[in-house]
């Protein structure tokens, strides 16, 4: 027999059980405003993850009521509108920014309070009541957080559904995290083959010698060995023409992604100097952290007029010597990348790979046929893992949806749990 349900007067929530009641918030949650200082109270993060202990140091001040106290079972949540879903409930004492707000519950089950406030519903509510000058920033003040009407279960039903809740969201998030581990894991194969491959060949049974060359180790007998500037033009000049009263590509850093670009449009005389020009079958290839480590390297492809300029901070390739898929994978290989980081200079965020190292690197020279044949076997490989991992990462996606659903529905009764 299905329960009786009544409106609850809230659109976010919907119909509620008849036996729930609706209430304020601020009739259930006190705001802690104690003020106290990161020497004396651990310094917490508030992620969309929960509060984690901060793990970058908090640089100490001499003012003693910069953060916010925080006990065990508080529940916390960032006030601005760009961190959204950025709380949790604390099983920690310490202490968090000011822009969090923190709230001492008074008399409902933290374990329901954990999955009543941290779901998206309750998300959308809570940053409709904030305030501020700035367009799509703004933060809720806990004089309005207090005003907003949530569901009340019996004690007992609160009890039931955090235990339901627990069960349901750990064995999803287990399923999440083997999925993740099982990505991680195909990318890792894929590097193992595209480097074996590169080096070694498609064939266990070659005779092997040493390269010659440290970081690639031994490579096939009869395979030759060559620097990049000998069979790549680096740096080259645009020898396609183009129409300048017609957009062409324009490719700043963030449109290079690992294996293929997202190529934008511009007219010509829109560009601003010191962009990199580049062409149709050309390879580009991200030199600055941490793009460079992350594989942000396409060949590039779908071009308006076959042209392009792009980021400051890509290096260009244009074979002439080489297959151009073949280079293409072995600038991908953590042999090469590790070389490379190796002779990174700058500070912080802006090293950058040597130009002259890339320029000079060696790479394995099989026959132009053998070249052919692992560039072919390669992209039939990498195109069954990386379909693969779209399929797992939509599993990820659905299941982190799936769960969402699951804690609305079950905070606000529309899931009866026994």
């Amino acid at each position: 027999m299905s329960r009786r349900m009544k409106d609850s007067g809230v659109e976010w929530i919907g119909e509620i059980p008849e036996d729930w009641g609706m209430s304020l918030l601020g009739n259930h949650f006190r705001e802690r405003t104690e003020r106290v200082s990161d020497f004396d109270y651990e310094p917490l993060s508030v992620t969309k993850r929960g509060i984690l202990r901060q793990l970058e140091t908090v640089a100490k001040t001499s003012n003693r009521d910069d953060r916010k106290k925080v006990c065990i079972n508080d529940f916390v949540i960032n006030s601005r509108s760009d961190r959204k879903q950025s709380c949790g409930l604390s099983s920690l004492n310490g202490s968090v920014s000011v822009i969090n707000t923190v709230l001492a519950i008074r008399d409902i089950d933290p374990e329901y309070a954990k999955y009543l406030l941290d779901n998206y519903g309750f998300a959308e509510e809570f940053y409709r009541w904030g305030t501020g000058i700035v367009d799509d920033l703004w933060s809720t003040r806990y004089s309005s957080m207090k005003k907003i009407r949530i569901p009340i279960p019996p004690q007992q039903v609160q009890s039931r559904i955090a235990t339901y809740l627990d069960q349901k969201t750990a064995t999803i998030d287990h399923i999440i995290e083997k999925t993740k581990e099982s990505i991680e894991d195909y990318k890792l194969y894929k590097q193992s083959l595209i480097s074996e491959a590169v080096t070694k060949g498609l064939s266990p049974d070659m005779k092997l010698k040493d390269s010659g060359v440290e970081w690639i180790g031994e490579m096939p007998e009869h395979w030759a060995i060559s620097k990049i500037k000998h069979v790549a033009d680096f740096a080259p000049n645009l020898n396609l023409e183009f129409d300048e009263e017609q957009p062409i590509g324009y490719v700043p850093m963030d449109r290079v992604k690992s294996g293929y670009l997202l190529p934008g449009e511009s007219l010509f005389q829109n560009l601003s100097t010191g962009l990199v020009p580049f062409q149709e079958g050309d390879i580009v290839m991200a030199k600055v952290t941490p793009c460079f480590e992350n594989g942000n390297i396409a060949v590039a492809k779908n071009l308006s007029q076959r042209v392009a300029y792009g980021s400051s901070e890509l290096f260009v390739f244009r074979s002439h010597g080489v297959d151009t898929d073949y280079l293409y994978y072995f600038l991908q290989t953590n042999l090469f990348k590790d070389a490379s980081v190796a002779t990174m200079t700058g500070t912080g965020g802006l090293k950058r790979v040597s130009s002259s190292f890339v320029r000079n690197a060696y790479l394995p020279m099989p026959s132009v046929v053998e070249q052919k044949e692992i560039s072919s076997h390669l992209g039939r490989e990498i195109r069954k893992m990386e379909e693969t991992i779209i399929q797992k990462e939509q599993l990820i996606e659905d299941l982190e949806a799936y769960k969402k659903s699951l804690i609305y529905e079950v905070v606000t009764g529309k899931r009866e749990v026994q």
